[in-house]
């Protein structure tokens, strides 16, 4: 396996994440309820993990907002955070191995984290 070099394998890598988590008992009917447009959905992603990933600056979003008000209409909850990273994990660890594939973990984990702390936060 070789290591995620550029914005075709980010593309490769998110498409697979998603054909998975939206299949999951868990997280997918957190995606389904949350009534997002995929073909929309995957390349704000793909720009954003190019953006953390290979320092190609095109992401301008802000997700933590956008996750802090799509819980106050479908709860997320510690158990999704999980199952998002453990889907993620186990798909980046499948497609690829190298720098950039542990940075696409250790960033996923920091990210999950901090999301949940922040939405806890916004709950009280």
């Amino acid at each position: 396996m070789r290591d995620i070099e550029n914005r075709e394998d980010i593309q490769y890598l998110v498409e697979a994440f998603y054909e998975k988590a939206l299949k999951d008992e868990i997280i997918g009917p957190v995606f389904k309820a949350a009534h997002f447009s995929l073909e929309a959905h995957i390349p704000v992603m793909v720009t954003f993990w190019e953006t953390i990933l290979l320092d190609v600056v095109t992401y301008k979003g802000n997700p933590m907002l956008k996750h802090i008000a799509l819980d106050k209409t479908v709860p997320l909850e510690p158990e999704h955070f999980a199952r998002w990273m453990s889907i993620w994990t186990t798909t980046v660890a499948q497609k690829f191995d190298g720098l950039n594939a542990q940075q696409a973990i250790n960033r996923a984990d920091s990210i999950a984290k901090l999301m949940q702390f922040k939405i806890e936060s916004n709950r009280k």
